[in-house]
């Protein structure tokens, strides 16, 4: 069993021991700064992708229910009074058009790792899920399924969106 440490006489042992710079006692310590490190992307950053692509489909389908609403009311089956928040179908529809198209480009930014995109992502699908609760008795099974998955959508925003970043900057998995 061979160790380098046994092997050495005392004389080049101290010797290297005495090579070490002391520091003096009126000196203080050198402050380290904490390195700033990136987020490395997992496989949890498929989650990120999917929210950013799911973003930009719901987004698009949003707007499109806002132009039904907007010049269609007799599309749906239930009278505006009976909704949630009893309004007519025109303004839901503006609503609608303009959340969805914001919805997109908050899509399009997550998928370009950007901070901001995360943000108003989480900001508008608890949003979205909100008025798609109250959008529930006109179109009960789109409304659900539109709320699970913004549900979906802020998980993955929220928990694994800044690994985004490192996985546009080429630090792929």
């Amino acid at each position: 069993m061979e160790n380098p440490r046994y092997g050495r006489t005392q004389e080049t042992s101290r010797d290297q021991t005495a090579a070490v710079p002391q520091q003096r006692q009126d000196q203080q310590p050198a402050q380290v700064r904490p390195v700033e490190t990136q987020p490395q992307p997992t496989g949890w950053v498929g989650w990120v992708i999917f929210a950013g692509i799911t973003m930009i489909i719901l987004g698009c389908f949003q707007a499109l229910m806002g132009l039904v609403g907007i010049f269609n009311t007799d599309f749906y089956l239930v009278t505006a009074n009976d909704l949630a928040i009893p309004v007519n179908y025109t303004a839901w529809g503006w609503m609608h058009l303009i959340m969805g198209v914001v919805v997109a480009l908050a899509g399009a930014a997550v998928m370009m790792g950007k901070a901001w995109g995360r943000v108003v992502g989480i900001l508008l699908a608890g949003v979205q899920a909100l008025v798609n609760f109250a959008w529930l008795p006109a179109y009960p099974l789109w409304s659900m399924i539109v709320i699970a998955v913004d549900v979906l959508v802020i998980y993955a925003l929220a928990v694994h969106g800044g690994e985004m970043k490192a996985f546009d900057r080429g630090d792929r998995l």
